[in-house]
């Protein structure tokens, strides 16, 4: 029973560390930096400082006034909290602006680069 016991566990661990990687992905596969960063200003939905990467949820408006909801992926927390964030940066309801690079499939959905409040202040550490 024993020998069949430490080929299971290396089994069920690659299993688990297989299921984590494939989670995680590289900027590149769906944005490209090739792309002008692009920005879109809309209310704060929903702001989740999350592994392995954060998300922002904005309602913003079109020219003509109809709505359009966006997803801004972040950096992990880790790496946010360097740069000045934290869980409660964004509040439901406030109005920001949000500076990106848009998904390679033209949906509405950004990698981040910064972020502005409606007073022109940066959230955390804007990137140069």
């Amino acid at each position: 029973m024993n020998r069949l016991a430490a080929p299971l566990l290396a089994c069920a661990l690659l299993a688990i560390g297989a299921a984590g990687a494939q989670a995680h992905h590289s900027f590149a596969v769906f944005f490209s930096s090739d792309q002008d960063v692009m920005s879109v200003t809309g209310t704060v939905k929903a702001y989740r400082f999350t592994n392995p990467h954060g998300l922002i949820e904005i309602i913003a408006r079109t020219k003509d006034g109809a709505e359009q909801d966006w997803k801004i992926e972040t950096n992990s927390p880790s790496i946010l909290l360097h740069r000045g964030w934290t869980k409660d940066s964004l509040k439901l309801g406030e109005v920001v602006t949000v500076q990106g690079w848009r998904a390679r499939d033209g949906t509405n959905y950004m990698r981040l680069r910064n972020a502005i409040r409606a007073d022109g202040a940066p959230v955390g550490t804007p990137l140069p």
